[in-house]
């Protein structure tokens, strides 16, 4: 062939992809297994993408210990392990550590994590003669065979550096500004409220991209803050050496105790719609104390939109007795029985974008345009 006729071939832009085009996927050597955790996202998302959940089976003996049985072929294929976390927090761990290393030792070629919601992210921060748990856990998903993660929303985005691997943290804020634009009604007479000021920057985000008002509630202490006597405050010997740099007359000064504030609302929330946004909703008391307080301050109706409903303990009868007027979490944890307890409770779907982000991983195609445009349309 003539190098001038090479030349003109080799100038040839391939056609784009469409990115909603699952059909033209290579999908022959995509393993999607899934645990116990939440097999029915697993299977929205292998729906999705037109191919079937993989053979793989995760029981538990009579002494608690965990078996798992892949009865399909993984040699050189990429595995995409569903499993999220839930109020079986440590069994959905050793069942996803135990499904990795199975592929690990079955010759996989990639084994990628789909785990929407980290267990244990809540504790990313030193407390104390705590530990910070979830470097602990990072370290032992890497050591099991995990070559990439994907997840959703973590507490702090600062977690990604605790693994070894790559982490892709997906977002879930335009699935829930959606809901607010199409599904509240007079959105534009609401304020985002931020239950506390550790919150106030993603309530911020979400007033920035509704161009609405923004209201924080100050004076709630978080419980892991609360100062209790232990040794670390006894002062240490006084030295003979008088010859300090300070004015401080004996040793070390002690700590101020701190002292909560009464509860005040910086904002104007008066006949307004409240919107309270978060992360997680697990533990309710704080929530339903803040939505009390909006109530008292002239708020007509009380919302609470987050992305991980795990909704621990009696918090759905909680939910259902607060004048919170809706409950609005995505699908990244299962929460059926905690829906027949509380009718306020709404879920999004969100396997759409998993099943996206699961596709462009796999044809090596960028995973920023997940970060910029969203489209929420099948």
């Amino acid at each position: 062939m003539p190098a001038k006729i090479i030349a003109r071939l080799g100038s040839v832009r391939p056609p784009k992809r469409c990115r909603s085009d699952m059909d033209n996927t290579s999908t022959s050597d995509i393993v999607i297994i899934n645990g116990n955790s939440h097999p029915d996202l697993a299977n929205m998302v292998a729906e999705r993408m037109g191919i079937k959940n993989g053979g793989c089976s995760v029981f538990h003996k009579s002494n608690r210990e965990t078996i798992v049985e892949i009865s399909d072929s993984v040699r050189g294929k990429d595995i995409y392990i569903i499993q999220t976390g839930t109020k079986d927090a440590n069994n959905n761990i050793m069942e996803l550590l135990i499904m990795a290393y199975a592929c690990k030792t079955s010759s996989a070629r990639s084994i990628v994590g789909v785990i929407p919601y980290l267990p244990y992210s809540k504790q990313c921060k030193m407390r104390k003669r705590g530990c910070i748990v979830s470097k602990l856990l990072a370290k032992m998903m890497c050591t099991s065979g995990l070559t990439h993660i994907i997840t959703m929303d973590l507490h702090q985005k600062e977690i990604q550096g605790f693994f070894d691997i790559p982490v892709d943290n997906l977002r879930a804020s335009p699935f829930l500004l959606q809901y607010i634009q199409e599904s509240i009604p007079d959105y534009r007479n609401s304020v985002i409220v931020a239950r506390n000021p550790g919150v106030a920057k993603k309530a911020n985000s979400y007033a920035e991209r509704l161009r609405l008002g923004l209201a924080v509630i100050h004076g709630e202490q978080k419980e892991t803050d609360a100062d209790e006597v232990d040794g670390r405050y006894s002062p240490p010997p006084t030295s003979s050496n008088r010859q300090r740099t300070t004015s401080v007359s004996v040793g070390v000064p002690e700590h101020i105790v701190k002292v909560k504030p009464p509860l005040t609302i910086v904002g104007d929330v008066s006949g307004r719609i409240a919107i309270m946004v978060d992360d997680l909703i697990d533990d309710v008391q704080a929530f339903v104390a803040a939505a009390e307080m909006l109530k008292e301050n002239g708020a007509c109706k009380i919302y609470v939109l987050a992305t991980h409903g795990l909704l621990s303990s009696d918090a759905p009868r909680q939910l259902e007795e607060s004048p919170i007027d809706e409950i609005v979490v995505t699908n990244t944890i299962p929460h059926e029985i905690q829906k027949l307890q509380c009718h306020k409770i709404k879920t999004i779907d969100i396997s759409i974008l998993i099943a996206e982000a699961i596709r462009r991983i796999h044809n090596k195609e960028s995973m920023s345009y997940l970060f910029r445009n969203v489209t929420l349309e099948d």
